[in-house]
């Protein structure tokens, strides 16, 4: 999600299996529940507050309480129906979706097939520029309305393969079969949007109001309280009209940090109710600080650093390889993470189906002799500096990432912070110079495919290096089409052995969930996708 993709706060130990508890749970059944209480949440600073163009946890942890999905996940990562009635297909190409009745946006106005197909096509309409756009390009018509030159203006605003039934039942066509839609649905990107979204519901192509992301109006189980106040904080509160499962708190207050040590002692202080994730610095001592309120759970995220393709420093994929054999992801792990940190060396995830131990190879294994000859071998920069947000608990991990780099290839290294995840990711957008910069991932639907596609896939949604190669794509779009899922994780493995010898990002960690709250609150879980469930957690008192 919805939290899943791009993670300010990536940098967790890893659970082996799913095996082990589908998500925490914590704070037990001590205290009574208070029905009418506000939970407080610690997030980064959002990017944006659109479904369109939300992609990092802080605004997805935000919308997911503003918005309800069609489809949500269960503790077999397999999708089941929300707001949708049901979700059919006898081919795998044409699905339809049909809503629930009685469903209401905040402002009052019903949830439509029409709530779905305009926010559906405002997203997929190139010029629009949705950070989400990519999420849309396996429906018919997606080419039409994103032409090859981003100069030529689309000659249609609406996607061919959406069609509308009746009030509350549309078909989705897609250009080619696809087996895992149904778990697509349930990805930020296919919320509604109400018809008050629209600077006019009925001009074509749809302009989203400027102002609409500062009080989004949702679908979902909490409606906002006010407005975003950037820099400190999201307020929402309980939607009494909501039609799903209701929740067991009042509202909750997202408060915003730039700072995770601030954010940490805010819990200690018991001046905020969960942490989502616990600093690196204060690992050590979080047991003793919290007791049975520090929890860990399974996570799909995964840490890596990535090159940007547009810096001739990196373009050699001999220098990116002695980079990365030149760390040393053992030694970070079990000193910098205490032991709990699993070291990555693959592209995708072990929570999901199709995974493979090493796929990286000898690339990613540690060599200090082999690394720091290819780098003299092949010219690479006598001076590195490692970009990373410090709103999120990274600083100790890059800088030992730095001093192996300094050790073992004979170079100056900088750990470079960017005050908020949202300033890194526009810097790397307008090409500026960051050299070397951490990402983290989250899933946004159970697959091989969605680490492949939307990070490495040439435009993809998350793709913020650059990345192109045009096997690798054609390996990832034969997976989507594939009529089976043993099919579909062949193609996908063979892809992610096109990035094994590429290597656009240097895989470093699979994280876990590490997550703390404070006395005021109980049955506190992070899922999968390192979002706060918002439907279990209880106030206390």
């Amino acid at each position: 999600m919805q939290v899943r993709r791009l993670a300010a706060w990536a940098a967790l130990p890893l659970a082996v299996t799913l095996g082990l508890t589908a998500c925490g749970k914590s704070g037990g059944d001590s205290g009574s529940a208070n029905q009418n209480g506000v939970v407080s949440i610690g997030i980064s600073e959002p990017q944006f507050l659109s479904p369109a163009n939300t992609s990092e946890t802080g605004g997805s942890q935000v919308l997911s309480a503003l918005f309800a999905p069609l489809v949500d996940f269960d503790e077999a990562n397999k999708p089941f129906e929300v707001a949708a009635q049901e979700i059919t297909t006898t081919d795998n190409k044409t699905w339809t979706v049909k809503l629930k009745d009685g469903w209401t946006f905040h402002n009052g106005e019903p949830v439509t097939a029409d709530s779905y197909i305009n926010a559906w096509n405002y997203a997929a309409y190139g010029p629009n520029a949705a950070k989400n756009n990519y999420f849309f390009d396996k429906i018919e018509g997606f080419k039409a309305l994103n032409p090859a030159d981003a100069a030529t203006k689309p000659e249609t605003s609406t996607l061919t393969g959406l069609k509308k039934v009746d009030d509350k039942t549309f078909t989705v066509t897609l250009s080619a079969p696809f087996s895992e839609f149904k778990a697509l649905l349930g990805y930020t990107a296919f919320y509604p949007l109400p018809k008050a979204a629209w600077e006019s519901d009925t001009a074509a192509p749809l302009v989203l109001k400027k102002d609409f992301q500062e009080a989004p109006i949702g679908n979902g189980p909490f409606k906002i309280k006010g407005t975003w106040q950037h820099d400190s904080q999201v307020e929402v509160e309980k939607y009494d009209a909501f039609a799903g499962t209701k929740p067991h708190i009042g509202g909750a207050l997202f408060k915003i940090y730039q700072n995770s040590d601030a954010e940490y002692a805010d819990l200690l202080a018991n001046n905020l109710d969960v942490v989502k994730q616990i600093p690196t610095e204060s690992l050590s001592t979080v047991q003793g600080d919290l007791g049975d309120r520090f929890q860990q759970s399974p996570s799909s995220s995964f840490t890596f650093l990535a090159f940007p393709t547009f810096d001739p420093r990196f373009k050699d994929v001999d220098v990116r390889k002695a980079i990365s054999m030149a760390i040393d992801r053992e030694e970070i792990a079990n000193k910098i993470f205490q032991g709990s940190q699993k070291a990555a060396y693959s592209f995708t995830s072990p929570v999901v189906a199709g995974y493979r131990d090493k796929t990286c190879g000898t690339a990613c294994e540690f060599n200090p002799t082999e690394a720091k000859s290819l780098y003299e071998k092949s010219k690479g920069p006598k001076e590195l500096n490692i970009s990373y947000n410090a709103d999120g608990p990274h600083k100790q991990w890059v800088e030992a990432t730095c001093n192996q780099l300094k050790t073992n290839l004979g170079v100056e290294c900088v750990a470079t912070p960017e005050p908020k995840f949202a300033d890194l990711l526009t810097k790397v957008e307008k090409k500026e110079d960051v050299g070397m910069f951490r990402l983290g991932w989250a899933f946004d639907y159970p697959s091989m495919e969605n680490y492949l596609g939307p990070l490495y896939s040439t435009g993809g949604s998350s793709n913020y290096y650059g990345y192109s190669n045009p096997e690798f794509d054609s390996l990832v779009k034969a997976g989507t089409e594939a009529p089976t899922t043993d099919e579909a994780i062949k193609k996908y493995q063979e892809a992610e052995d096109i990035l094994a010898k590429d290597l656009p990002v240097l895989p470093l960690r699979f994280g876990q969930n590490v997550f703390g709250h404070s006395t005021k609150v109980k049955n506190v879980a992070i899922d999968l996708f390192t979002r706060v469930d918002l439907n279990k957690i209880e106030s206390v008192g």
